[in-house]
């Protein structure tokens, strides 16, 4: 078995996944998405622009650690590889459509809303007008986010009308899509819980230090945190919706002590949380894709 690991050589947590899989006796090789290429005809292949044009066949199993930003043709071209590569029976670590519903934060909550998991209250607009009304109808208070990102990037807390009215309106000048939750009055503490194959690795409780974001990336700090049946139930059946197998899911209390689900993240970080739990991230992944292929 060898592992293909699509993501940046350069990268401290990709650079654990291929120690993790040298020491446990299997080839790992680094490539990206945006170097695949795909021959129909006499020949049906995709290969790697690196790594010697490598051939990736269907004993690899490919470990998707980063979509690369690109145009909407070259994004949906590399999740057409990816559909294509799992027809051809290569595993694919998380498989294609739970990276399609993971990167798209309407569609997480969509559905994991249609399974009956409980998130906050939503408003996808489309236009400033419409954001507007869904702001007043969400109460004042809510948190803006883009359809796509990560670490807390692009979120903002929204609770006055006329910082509503001028980010909707530059939002929609770019074309951007308006994702509106209710904001959680809470004490600016979540918890991030990691899954592995329908497992629970452990969990931790991020504190925001700057604004409403808990991220590592946003300089929100960690402690260990006991999973309690109820959050570790939820974080389960959140992957079980978006089809992650290998995530990071984000829970929140609300100031009525009901627990929700932010977000499911099919590519997730774990440098915070490892120093934190000091559980082996990439060791316990690596080993579970050697014992499950």
């Amino acid at each position: 078995m060898r592992i293909l690991l699509l993501g940046s050589p350069e990268q401290n947590l990709n650079q654990q996944i291929h120690a993790a899989a040298v020491d446990q006796g299997l080839d790992c090789l680094y490539s990206s998405l945006d170097q695949l290429t795909c021959s129909l005809g006499r020949q049906t292949a995709v290969r790697s622009a690196t790594e010697n044009r490598l051939q990736i066949e269907s004993e690899d199993v490919l470990l998707v650690r980063s979509i690369p930003p690109g145009t909407l043709e070259q994004v949906v071209f590399r999740m057409d590889l990816l559909w294509m590569l799992e027809q051809q029976s290569v595993r694919i670590v998380n498989p294609p459509k739970a990276i399609e519903c993971a990167i798209d934060k309407f569609l997480t909550s969509a559905r994991c809303h249609a399974a009956g998991l409980r998130v906050p209250e939503t408003v996808c607009s489309q236009s400033a007008k419409a954001a507007l009304e869904s702001y007043e109808q969400l109460g004042g208070d809510v948190v803006a986010k883009p359809l796509f990102g990560a670490e807390g990037r692009g979120m903002i807390h929204v609770n006055d009308p006329e910082t509503a009215g001028r980010v909707f309106r530059a939002w929609e000048q770019i074309g951007a899509v308006i994702l509106l939750q209710r904001f959680l009055r809470t004490t600016a503490t979540d918890l991030r819980v990691m899954v592995l194959g329908n497992q629970i690795l452990g969990a931790i409780r991020r504190t925001a230090t700057r604004d409403f974001r808990t991220n590592s990336a946003q300089q929100g700090t960690a402690t260990l945190h006991q999973i309690s049946d109820q959050e570790a139930e939820l974080a389960l059946k959140a992957c079980q919706a978006t089809g992650v197998l290998f995530g990071g899911v984000d829970l929140m209390y609300d100031d009525q002590d009901q627990l929700h689900l932010l977000e499911v993240n099919a590519s997730p970080g774990w440098k915070q949380f490892q120093s934190v739990t000091g559980i082996p991230v990439a060791s316990r992944l690596v080993e579970w894709i050697r014992q499950t292929s």
